[in-house]
């Protein structure tokens, strides 16, 4: 079998700090944050009250969505699926055309983890009310798990494989890798791939009653979120979608698309919840394998990565991934790579992090340059430990990249890990 290079060619981003691809590139080179308070959640005794949600107006929703398709439409997390991955088609050269012909070169793996919340809720109501009939024509759409990939498969007229994949915070990493394997393969010319997480009380709940948010900066939400940080208390809720258009090499090519940077490989595994690995903590073998399969399956040497945009969530793990790292490229100190996470200007947003945060990524190969680490002033003295404070930026930094590696790790104890070069 013929094995393919795979390429990006389009990109698309519905993010808490920013909204479209060069109002993202803006926000992550400024380090601005999108975490924002919210009162809702105060109102309803959360003890963490800040969190991550993208500004979409009416307007914005009518330049994407017909009236139709919005009538009765709830789901925050579909909404944000359909816009970046809209708009990661058309960056990628393509028309969206509702009168096209099926596209059977094309196929989707958009994932979710939790969609329509508020859609099910509404159902659960009616239905104790005897008003079965006045559920809608959209609840199952926008409440089952695959909902994202049926309206944006529809919108676009895919017809290669069409699919949703769900597997917590790894969602966006695993959703990549699974296209890229099936355009690697030659079972299809080219695969949108992404994640999208829908944001409120019903999805972020849970998390505030396990206690792993923070609760210390509801007056002061932009500083809440610290990856790394000696000050970390916990993670800040976010939420949106990020989509990439993974393509043949030999089809951009042909058809002379714009590119952005190239995949070369990655892996996915778990750590089967063994070796100190639970349901909401990762086995330390597994995450550093994932990291080492996933050079090999990229032929590339740990001494080729220039920088590493990392899973790092602002809560007690943080130093534990540092050293994953450490051992799983044998590098330390000064010898260590740049690395960085997004999270620190839009929280984590949950299902949705890893496409939004593989798009920061792939931005900074094209643009060379690292965005920062923007709550970060004391490093963890457990990380210090591990890696030199000037490995972890606190300012844009201009710098020459040719391999970054992404990685995210994910409850029930799953891990995904993708290498990018530059083109």
């Amino acid at each position: 079998m013929n094995k393919h290079r795979v390429v990006i060619t389009g990109m698309g981003v519905v993010a808490p700090n920013a909204v479209g691809l060069n109002n993202f590139l803006k926000a992550i080179q400024k380090g601005r944050s999108g975490v924002t308070f919210h009162q809702k959640l105060k109102d309803l005794k959360f003890s963490c009250c800040i969190g991550g949600i993208p500004a979409i107006g009416e307007e914005l929703k009518n330049q994407y969505l017909t009236p139709l398709q919005l009538r009765g439409f709830e789901s925050a997390g579909i909404l944000y699926g359909c816009i970046a991955g809209m708009d990661a088609w058309q960056d990628a050269g393509f028309i969206i055309d509702k009168n096209s012909k099926t596209d059977y070169d094309s196929g989707m793996v958009f994932g979710s983890g939790t969609s329509g919340v508020e859609k099910f809720r509404e159902a659960i109501y009616k239905l104790d009310n005897h008003k079965v009939r006045r559920l809608g024509s959209t609840v199952v759409l926008q409440t089952m798990a695959s909902g994202i990939s049926a309206y944006l498969g529809g919108i676009l007229g895919l017809g290669n494989q069409v699919t949703t994949n769900s597997s917590a915070c790894s969602t966006g990493t695993e959703a990549l890798l699974m296209g890229f394997e099936r355009v690697k393969s030659g079972k299809a010319l080219r695969m949108l791939v992404g994640s999208c997480s829908d944001d409120g009380a019903y999805i972020w709940g849970g998390f505030d009653a396990m206690r792993v948010m923070t609760y210390n900066h509801n007056e002061t939400p932009e500083k809440g979120s610290k990856p790394m940080s000696a000050e970390a208390s916990g993670f800040v809720p976010g939420s949106g979608a990020g989509a990439l258009v993974l393509e043949s090499l030999e089809s951009a090519l042909e058809r002379k698309a714009s590119i952005y940077a190239e995949v070369l490989g990655g892996n996915i595994n778990s750590g089967g919840q063994r070796s100190g690995g639970t349901l909401t903590a990762p086995n330390p073998q597994a995450v550093q394998k994932c990291i080492t399969d996933a050079m090999k399956d990229a032929n590339t040497k740990s001494t080729e990565i220039d920088a590493i945009n990392g899973h790092l969530t602002a809560t007690i793990k943080d130093p534990l991934e540092i050293e994953n790292w450490t051992k799983a490229l044998q590098r330390k100190g000064k010898e260590f790579p740049i690395i960085n996470s997004l999270k620190s200007m839009i929280g984590h947003c949950l299902a949705a992090a890893g496409a939004i945060e593989s798009v920061a990524t792939v931005l900074q190969l094209k643009h060379q340059f690292i965005f920062p680490n923007i709550n970060c002033k004391e490093v963890h003295p457990d990380i210090l430990k591990l890696i030199s404070k000037e490995k972890i930026p606190t300012k844009m930094t201009p710098k020459k990249l040719n391999i970054i590696a992404k990685a995210s790790f994910g409850f029930g104890d799953v891990n995904g890990c993708i290498i990018f070069k530059k083109y």
